[in-house]
């Protein structure tokens, strides 16, 4: 029998590596699910902390980042993409990198849109792509991240600007990200816009989607929302979050192998 060549072992050394270091999920309805209920906890448990608990924004940002850092810690440690970790570290982005600091929502989204397409455009320079489905290194990782961090930032910046400075209100504001959520599905899969750039646009969409409706159902009625409370909305959003997150962790149904021709 033939010996197989050095070329392909190399491949095969190559395919074991990314199947192992594939660290981010199959884009299914789970994934949206979980990301929209996910970015609602991230804004209402933020607003539990911080006045529920009465820890204050400060603190709420000093608790919440090194938790952060923790979770994203064992997320880079993984060698392999585990439900609750990225779910955990993606919940716990939340609003107070543009809440309580003096800066208008102007100069946040403004700054927020630059900052995410420097990312982006490093992202591209260094690895030759912006796929999801080739996050299969650990500088690969650390660009996805980043990028995660700053459409977290600018979607609630700008959903914050639609809802509250342009007074359009909560439920308003969702449905107009839902309608542009919805132009994005159709600019795909009717008009062929690719898949990288369908990803992220929605991706980033469904942070003022989700921020949105975290606010309508804790605001007061005066201010249109629901006035439900920071820690019944919290709470229930977190159990629905756990049970999809525990029932993907058995099938495995959101598990992808990395494909490296995927551009």
């Amino acid at each position: 029998m033939t010996a197989p060549s050095a070329a392909a072992i190399a491949r095969d050394e190559r395919t074991a590596a990314a199947t192992m270091l594939n660290k981010v999920p199959a884009i299914t309805a789970y994934f949206w699910i979980i990301k929209i209920l996910g970015t609602t906890v991230g804004e209402t448990a933020a607003d539990y902390l911080n006045d529920t608990l009465g820890l204050g924004l400060n603190k709420t940002s000093v608790v919440v980042g090194m938790a952060l850092v923790v979770v994203l810690a064992f997320q880079f440690r993984a060698r392999k993409y585990i439900p609750a970790l990225y779910w955990l570290a993606g919940t716990l982005m939340t609003d107070n990198l543009v809440d309580g600091h003096g800066v208008s929502l102007n100069v946040t989204t403004i700054g927020f849109s630059i900052a995410l397409a420097a990312t982006f455009i490093g992202w591209y320079l260094s690895e030759r792509t912006l796929s999801i489905h080739t996050i299969v290194t650990s500088k690969r990782e650390a660009w996805y991240w980043l990028t995660v961090l700053f459409t977290f930032a600018l979607g609630t910046s700008a959903g914050d600007l639609v809802s509250e400075k342009l007074d359009i209100g909560y439920w308003k504001t969702g449905l107009i990200f839902v309608a542009l959520i919805g132009l994005v599905a159709l600019a795909h899969f009717v008009f062929g816009l690719g898949e990288v750039v369908s990803f992220w646009a929605a991706y980033i969409l469904t942070r003022p989607l989700g921020a949105s409706l975290g606010d309508y159902l804790l605001q007061p009625h005066s201010a249109g929302g629901l006035n439900l409370g920071t820690g019944l909305t919290t709470f229930t959003f977190l159990a629905v979050i756990v049970g999809a997150v525990i029932y993907l962790t058995i099938s495995r149904a959101d598990l992808q192998v990395a494909d490296e021709s995927t551009v």
